[in-house]
This record gives C-alpha cells, sequence and structure tokens, in this order.
C-alpha cells in the first residue's frame, strides 16, 4: 500500500532509520526493527483490519499492534539505500533505539561493500567484525543489477558442508536478505518519493538475550481465497509434498542459540519442506537443545501455553488463518541459578520457564466481517486446530520420553 507525501508533512532529513530485524527466521515480507521494543513490515490492509478487530481472548497470543508509520527510501550522497519510517499521529510512542545495535553495525558494513564480483557471500560464516574486509562493492548498485533469487542464495547460505542446511551463526541471514529483497522491490516498482505505509507491531523477542524462535507454518490449507488458480495449485502442492497435509504443521524457519559455541543454529523454510513426519520430530527436539542438552524444562510452559491457545481457536467461529505462522519463543541463555556450590544453569526444578507462543501474520486471514468477503466459513478453522492437536502430540510424547 502506497501513501503520497501528503500523508506526511515532516521534512525528507526528519524520520527513524529502520534496521533489518536480525531476529526474523521465516516468511518474505522483510520486518524491521523501528526501536528496541518495536517492529514494523509492509502493510496489508487484511491484517490490519485483524488486528484492529482482534478478539479479546486471542490478544495474548498476538503480537501487540501499535498503529502505522508511513516508510520512504533514501539514497544518500555515496548512493546507499536505506528505508526511513515517519511516525503518524496514531503512532507516537518514544523511538528506544540501543545505542550498540547489532543489526544496525551489520547493515552498516553491508551499505559500505558488497562482493566484488556482484555475488552473495555466505554471511552465516562471517563474524560481524569480517563483513567490511569481505565485501567489496556497493549494494546499492548490487541490489539494482541483477534479480535476487531470494529462495537460492539464503538457502545456500544456512546449507552446512553435509547437506543439512544447517550452519553456525552470529547472526541470522534471513532477515538480511528478506530486507535486501524488498529493497530491490521498492526500486523497480516505485519512485524514491513514494511514501510506503507499515505496521507497527510489538517486538516479541525484545526480552530475551538469545531468542530462540522456532516458525511454524500452520494449517492443511496455505492460499487464501483471493488466490489466483497458479497460487493455488502452487500452494496445495506445496502443503501436499510436506509435513502440512498430514501433520497440518510445517517449520517455516528457526535459530536455536548453541551455549557449547555461543552461535545459533539457523534453519530455513526450505529445509522444512523437506521433513518427514520424522524429520519434524527430530527438528522440535532439536529447537530444544543447546548444544549440551535437552531442555526439557520448557516443554511444560510450551505445553500449557500451546493447550491454551487451542482452546481459544475452537472458540472462533468463522475464522480460517491461510498462511498464518505460529512462533515458539524462548531464551537460549539459561537463568544461572545460585546453590551451595555456586552458579548453575537452569535445571527443570528450578521454577518455570519463559516461553512465549504467538500468532503472526495474518495478511490471508478471514472471518466473517472481514473486508471484501465472499466466503464466509462456521465454526473454527478446522486446518489449524489440526496442526495443534499434533504438534501438543508430539511435544508431549518427548516429554514422555517416547
Amino acid at each position: 500500500m502506497v501513501v503520497q507525501d501528503s500523508a506526511d508533512t515532516r521534512g525528507t532529513s526528519v524520520g527513524v532509520p529502520l534496521e533489518p530485524f536480525l531476529h526474523q527466521v521465516g516468511g518474505h515480507l522483510s520486518l524491521m526493527q523501528y526501536d528496541a521494543h518495536t517492529v514494523c513490515k509492509p502493510l496489508i490492509s487484511r491484517e490490519q483490519k485483524f488486528y484492529e478487530s482482534l478478539p479479546l481472548a486471542m490478544k495474548r497470543f498476538t503480537p501487540q499492534y501499535k498503529g502505522t508509520i508511513t516508510v520512504r527510501l533514501r539514497r544518500d550522497s555515496r548512493g546507499h539505500l536505506s528505508l526511513v519510517a515517519h511516525p503518524l499521529k496514531e503512532s507516537q510512542e518514544p523511538f528506544q533505539a540501543s545505542p550498540e545495535s547489532a543489526a544496525m553495525t551489520i547493515w552498516q558494513s553491508l551499505q559500505q561493500t558488497s562482493s566484488s564480483n556482484g555475488g552473495t557471500y555466505p554471511l552465516a560464516q562471517l563474524q560481524h567484525a569480517q563483513l567490511a574486509h569481505s565485501l567489496k562493492k556497493s549494494p546499492a548498485k548490487a541490489l539494482l543489477e541483477s534479480e535476487f533469487h531470494l529462495g537460492t542464495h539464503v538457502s545456500s547460505l544456512v546449507e552446512g558442508a553435509n547437506g543439512n542446511q544447517t550452519e553456525s551463526a552470529s547472526f541470522n541471514p534471513w532477515g538480511l536478505h528478506c530486507h535486501r529483497a524488498h529493497l530491490t522491490r521498492l526500486c523497480s516498482e516505485y519512485p524514491e518519493h513514494k511514501r510506503h505505509r507499515f505496521l507497527l507491531l510489538e517486538n516479541v523477542v525484545s526480552q530475551y538475550k538469545q531468542p530462540c524462535v522456532l516458525d511454524l507454518k500452520m494449517g492443511t490449507r496455505q492460499h487464501g481465497d483471493d488466490a489466483s488458480e497458479e497460487k493455488k495449485a502452487r500452494h496445495i502442492k506445496k502443503c501436499a509434498q510436506s509435513t502440512s497435509a498430514c501433520l497440518g504443521v510445517r517449520i517455516c524457519g528457526m535459530q536455536v542459540y548453541q551455549t557449547d559455541k555461543k552461535h545459533f543454529l539457523c534453519k530455513d523454510k526450505y529445509y522444512g519442506r523437506k521433513l518427514s513426519v520424522e524429520g519434524f520430530r527430530q527438528a522440535l527436539s532439536q529447537f530444544l537443545h543447546n548444544g549440551r542438552r535437552l531442555r526439557t524444562e520448557l516443554l511444560e510452559p510450551i505445553l500449557r501455553q500451546l493447550r491454551a491457545l487451542l482452546t481459544v481457536i475452537r472458540s472462533q467461529s468463522s475464522y480460517r488463518f491461510y498462511s498464518s505462522s505460529l512462533l515458539i519463543i524462548y531464551d537460549g541463555q539459561e537463568s544461572p541459578e545460585r546453590t551451595p556450590g555456586g552458579l548453575h544453569p537452569q535445571k527443570a526444578h528450578s521454577g518455570p520457564a519463559k516461553v512465549d507462543i504467538r500468532m503472526i501474520d495474518f495478511a490471508h486471514t478471514t472471518y466473517k466481517g472481514s473486508c471484501n468477503e465472499h466466503t464466509t466459513y462456521e465454526g473454527p478453522d478446522p486446518g489449524y486446530i489440526f496442526g495443534l492437536e499434533n504438534l501438543i502430540n508430539i511435544l508431549q510424547n518427548l516429554q514422555e520420553g517416547k
């Protein structure tokens, strides 16, 4: 959605520079960091209306909606591109950027330099200090020189030497590449003076020091009611060839902090599509393994929240959450527990661990009363419920050692 300059009368020098959100593990739309507690994403009117009419029972399981902003492309004197947000009247929360932002440090390095041959380096293998020495050319040129094949590049970034698509990373490369693809589209489709509307949403991982995030695509159907026949067929095929069809859930991306090596283990949506039912079970176990041990103390709070969400979804008549995702989040940095022998990592008996369950991505969600709907449904979403029930059963079996 594009809005004209009249929607905001601020000078071009005023605004909030947006940073790529480094903990984005899935999806294809670029998720940007607005401040320490807020992210933003391109506005889709159906998703905005969903947040604005959200049932009270669902609010604890969705990010807090904070309004909208306008965003424009800005090209500096050296030709480097960035996105700058201009808050509207309904979004006047204070800017709370960290003075030492990892996202800005990495992105500034990428803005200053890119590869000498126009290719893409395996960012997941680079530490922050190495970026400036490993990349050569302005990304502003690289973005416009050739089409960016998102799936091909990102899949290779997280594919390990043994072909199982795992990689050591100081940050997850997915968000940076979604951002690069988004800049490419904006540059090719719109003039720079155009303003684009973005949604402001709660940063649901802001309270975690080393956020471990699992992105699960929920339901047995992923296409919306407005999908073209070609898109519908494509999504049906993806579901049929993945665990979406048999389990009602598939992995869309994840990052797991490995305490023994001090880095994230990252997997992407292409890995998730290839998993069998047994592979899905093993991946859930890996998501809960920190390199030293299985975090069994996380299972009970995760299951408790999933069961509560299942009760809520069963009570929502007419809703269909097509193509939405479910995030499972916990902190990879364990809280130390003081014992007579000193400080030790948190054990299962030291109290309930902090976890979070959040539904995201509602661009294709439909319900009675939503905009321009020609199709309405009765009762709760059977595909989403099927996926939740299977997810709960698998995690329960893991808890019981099966």
